[in-house]
């Protein structure tokens, strides 16, 4: 027997069609959000209209929680991953919060259903020598090596990600006080303090390297590519890319892999974990909790070196 979400839509259910194209056309409008997430969006819920086509339910009013659990259960069945199964229920509940704030319906019935089980993956974290090599593989006789070495050194220093490092200003760095301002998710400012390497490297590319890539324009963002033009995101991974094999590692490596090396070696060092939280951004603490998880694996080897009984 065919799978009641992969078989075909029979005969299409007006009335939930309606309602997810009037959802989508919201997301594009009125939240403006990327068309690869938009994509995402109609495919799940192209696939639950599909399950409730299959199961006859004709009106939205009548998809209560039993329908939401049974619809988790056929996906699960189906092989999809918790994590898959978690990103189609999120799906759902923003289509049901939408159906509640028109006041097509007064109850959502994704509300008492918990995010399946996907446990936690811990970061690919780097370590010191790794992040050293990476950082000095750069020719910091050219000026676009010294651009390179600087970046590198200013994602490690402060815990940034990628988005947040190609739109830093040249307002936001202060380089006799040591800190850094970004704006991350959501547009929330943050200031976050820089060390020694970092402000000696991005002080001798802004007076030797800077100058030479502007070629005579005018640029607000601290790194800039070529003819004043601003670093992009997939430029930035081609450079990480490049210096990675230069480095001589062979794993893959993300420019997010900074950012969790910089969590983890601070609490391996010590740092406490609001003051760690505070720095990356996090709203939730237990989002950065997942770090603790790599400094416990650090101090059980050290208990383990060193202990008389480890």
């Amino acid at each position: 027997m065919p799978s009641p979400i992969q078989s075909p839509i029979q005969s299409p259910i007006q009335s939930i069609d309606g309602f997810i194209d009037t959802y989508i056309n919201y997301l594009v409008v009125e939240k403006g959000l990327a068309d690869a997430t938009i994509e995402s969006y109609s495919n799940d819920l192209k696939k639950y209209a599909a399950f409730l086509n299959h199961f006859k339910i004709k009106q939205i009013a009548d998809s209560d929680t039993t329908v939401i659990l049974k619809y988790l259960i056929v996906l699960r069945d189906e092989g999809l991953s918790a994590r898959s199964r978690a990103r189609h229920l999120v799906t759902l509940r923003g289509f049901y919060k939408f159906l509640i704030q028109e006041k097509i319906l007064k109850k959502d019935p994704t509300s008492i259903v918990d995010l399946p089980k996907i446990g936690m993956k811990l970061p690919d974290v780097l370590s010191i020598e790794e992040i050293k090599s990476i950082i000095n593989a750069p020719d910091i006789l050219k000026p676009k090596g010294l651009r390179d070495a600087a970046m590198f050194e200013l994602l490690y220093a402060a815990g940034l990600r990628v988005s947040e490092l190609i739109n830093v200003k040249l307002q936001d760095i202060n380089l006799e006080v040591g800190f850094v301002r970004t704006f991350g998710k959501g547009s929330k400012e943050r200031i976050v303090p820089i060390g020694s390497h970092a402000r000696d490297g991005i002080r001798d590319y802004l007076a030797n390297a800077r100058p030479v890539l502007m070629k005579l324009h005018t640029s607000k963002f601290l790194f800039v590519a070529h003819a004043g033009k601003p670093m992009t995101r997939q430029g930035f991974w081609k450079l990480l890319k490049k210096y990675t094999l230069l480095a001589g590692i062979t794993k893959e490596i993300t420019p997010h892999s900074f950012r969790h090396s910089f969590a983890s070696h601070l609490l391996e060092g010590g740092a406490d974990l609001r003051a760690v939280q505070m720095m990356l951004g996090h709203v939730d603490i237990s989002t950065t909790q997942i770090y603790t998880h790599v400094a416990r694996d650090h101090l059980k080897r050290l208990h383990e070196q060193y202990h008389p009984r480890g």
